[in-house]
């Protein structure tokens, strides 16, 4: 019987339970009333009860970001400003008197007019052997750090051969300033100046009448005092 039929059925029987009124009849309706339902709640199809979704938590995508990357500090260096050296028609050696350096945590850095040689890490310590500016030019590439138990040496191939007066580059107090050449004068008082300033006292004294003697017209030139 159809779900419909049925309904109907109940739908009239609840009807006649409302206008019966003999005991007998109103149990009977009653049963039939009950009976009806039962089918009803039987031929309902059964809708399966949805399963409960479950509750997903969204995982955080993680932002990567450009952190500051701390930089390392400075290194400390001790500067060593003494050793000693000596040379050939080729080469200069430098020879710095320091226990304990490991070949491989000296960096060198060789140029034409220059040698910045550090020792990291020498029994705690950082050391550093710089000259900036050498006496000559040198052969970078073919300059090398030797380490021994109680010393370095510092080799330095010469540009050209011969021998250096220093391992350091002095400028020539006695040069004439070649800027200064539209002013002959200029140059021989830049002259008398650092003969003044490199002289003894008689040469001080000679030196200074001559300006003296300039400056009042009594010489006309300050060299003529020496002939």
């Amino acid at each position: 019987m159809a779900n419909n039929d049925l309904s109907l059925d109940l739908e009239e029987f609840r009807h006649l339970q409302t206008i019966a009124k003999r005991p007998r009849v109103l149990s009977f309706i009653s049963s039939e009333i009950s009976n009806l339902e039962k089918q009803l709640k039987d031929a309902a199809p059964v809708v399966p009860t949805p399963a409960p979704t479950p509750t997903v938590t969204p995982t955080p995508t993680p932002v990567t970001t450009n952190p500051k990357v701390a930089s390392e500090p400075a290194l400390k260096y001790t500067t060593l400003g003494s050793f000693s050296w000596d040379q050939d028609n080729d080469k200069v050696k430098i020879y710095v008197f320091l226990e304990g350096v490991d070949q491989e945590k000296v960096h060198t850095e060789f140029n034409a007019k220059s040698v910045d040689i550090k020792f990291h890490d020498v029994q705690g310590k950082n050391y550093r052997c710089a000259i900036p500016n050498l006496n000559k030019e040198i052969i970078p590439e073919k300059c090398k750090v030797l380490v021994k138990p109680t010393r370095v040496v510092i080799t330095l191939v010469k540009a050209s051969k011969g021998n250096w007066l220093d391992l350091h580059f002095k400028e020539d107090k006695f040069k004439p300033n070649l800027d200064k050449e539209r002013d002959p004068m200029a140059g021989i008082m830049d002259l008398m100046k650092n003969m003044y300033e490199d002289g003894d006292d008689e040469m001080k004294k000679t030196i200074a009448k001559a300006w003296t003697d300039a400056r009042s017209g009594k010489v006309a030139d300050p060299l003529n005092k020496y002939g």
